[in-house]
C-alpha cells in the first residue's frame, strides 16, 4: 500500500467562484479521488489551515508520497515544517511531487535547491508534448495531448538541470516549457509537474491523472522504513582526545596540529 498525502492550500476554492465551480472540494479532493481509484494507494486529504498545517508528525511520518500544490499563501508555511518534509525526502522515507505553482513553494526550493523562478501569462490552450516515452512516469501517455486551458508557464525556468526531462509544453502564443522533470536528492525522488492553475480545469484531464498516477508510484520509497543516517557517530570536537585515548593513531606533526587549531 503506498500512502499519499496530498497537501493543498485550499484557499481559492473558498474566494474565486470560478476554481469553487471546477473543484467544488478542492484541487486536492479532485486528485485524491483518481489516486483512490486504485487499489492499492491509500489517500489523506491536507490543507493550510488544519491544525499543524495539516501535517502533524504522525501524518507526515506515515506518508511515502507527499503532492504539494500552493500558491497564495508560499511564506505562510512553517519552516520547521519545510525542514521536516526536506529531510524526509532527503533519508529516502519519502517522494515528493510538486504540482504547478508550488515550483516557489517553500519545500520545493529547499528540496531541489532553487529560486524556482520563470515566466508566465494567460491561460491557453497547451500542447503537452512526450519527451521520454520509455520513462515509467509518461507509461500510457501519447506523443503528445491538449489541454485546453492553462496559464502560460514559460522559459527561462531557473531550476536546477534536471535528471529526467519528461515532457514539455507548446503554449498558442509560442511559448515553451520544461513541463515534467524528475530530480533526485539524495535518497529521494522529486518530480515537477506544470499543469494545474486553479481556474483550469487541468487535474479533470485523464492524460494529467494518469502522469500523476505513474508518478505516485515512481515516487514512491523502495525500502519505505530505511534509515539514512545524517550524522556521523565518530564526530568529536578535538581529535586529539582521540589520540589521547588510543581510540586513533597520529602522524600529523606538532606544527601542523597547531595549524589546525589544536594545541600540542
Amino acid at each position: 500500500m503506498i500512502r499519499v498525502t496530498i497537501w493543498n492550500e485550499f484557499r481559492h476554492e473558498k474566494t474565486n467562484e470560478t476554481c469553487k465551480a471546477i473543484y467544488p472540494n478542492g484541487l486536492h479532493a479532485t486528485i485524491g479521488e483518481f489516486l483512490s481509484k486504485n487499489d492499492d494507494i491509500e489517500v489523506t486529504l491536507a490543507a493550510l489551515d488544519d491544525p499543524d498545517q495539516g501535517l502533524p508528525d504522525e501524518v507526515l511520518n506515515n506518508t511515502d508520497v507527499l503532492i504539494w500544490w500552493g500558491h497564495m499563501a508560499h511564506g505562510e508555511v512553517d519552516d520547521k515544517l519545510v525542514t521536516k518534509i526536506q529531510r524526509r525526502v532527503y533519508m529516502g522515507k519519502m517522494g515528493f511531487i510538486a504540482l504547478h505553482s508550488a515550483h516557489h513553494s517553500k519545500p520545493f526550493r529547499a528540496i531541489v535547491g532553487t529560486m524556482g523562478n520563470l515566466t508566465w501569462g494567460r491561460e491557453q490552450r497547451e500542447i503537452m508534448w512526450n519527451m521520454l516515452p520509455t520513462h515509467p512516469i509518461a507509461a500510457g501517455i501519447p506523443d503528445k495531448f491538449f489541454i485546453e486551458s492553462e496559464e502560460l508557464y514559460a522559459e527561462p525556468f531557473f531550476v536546477p538541470q534536471p535528471n529526467e526531462l519528461i515532457f514539455g509544453g507548446w503554449y498558442e502564443d509560442g511559448y515553451i516549457f520544461r513541463s515534467g522533470m524528475t530530480y533526485l536528492r539524495d535518497a529521494g525522488k522529486i518530480f515537477y509537474f506544470q499543469p494545474g492553475h486553479e481556474t483550469c480545469p487541468s487535474f479533470h484531464n485523464p492524460y494529467v491523472q494518469r502522469i500523476i498516477t505513474n508518478a505516485v508510484y515512481w515516487a514512491a520509497p523502495i525500502t519505505p522504513g530505511y534509515e539514512y543516517k545524517d550524522h556521523c557517530p565518530h564526530h568529536v570536537d578535538n581529535y586529539e582526545d582521540l589520540v589521547a585515548a588510543g581510540k586513533a593513531k597520529s602522524n600529523v606533526t606538532p606544527s601542523v596540529f597547531k595549524q589546525l587549531g589544536f594545541e600540542k
